[in-house]
């Protein structure tokens, strides 16, 4: 199957980095472990038996790493208001410039 076109539209590198999962936490945390008593394992069989094992947790062992995504979820909340309002401030500091520019042209 064909890969779709990728965007032309490029990432501001400056742009806070998106929020991770409880999963992913959980993944980082646990990767090696796995990676370890499966050492023939294929990075895609890494991930499902990953995936197996966060659907096994009980809700006391998500609890961590549950906490851990909604304070990464804050931090990004928080990063992207200061970030869009940076952009906002820099696209009127720039409007205001050229129209001073104009008048005195």
């Amino acid at each position: 199957m064909p890969r779709a076109p990728k965007s032309s539209k490029k990432k501001d590198p400056n742009a806070p980095k998106r929020n991770m999962s409880a999963f992913m936490f959980f993944s980082i945390a646990n990767r090696e472990k796995v990676k370890t008593e499966n050492p023939d394992a294929s990075f895609g069989a890494i991930g499902s038996l990953l995936g197996k094992k966060w659907k096994e947790l009980t809700g006391d062992k998500r609890a961590p790493y549950e906490e851990r995504a909604r304070e990464d979820k804050d931090r990004y909340e928080r990063e992207r208001s200061d970030y869009d309002n940076k952009i906002i401030n820099d696209a009127k500091k720039n409007a205001e410039k050229e129209e001073s520019e104009e008048k005195n042209d």
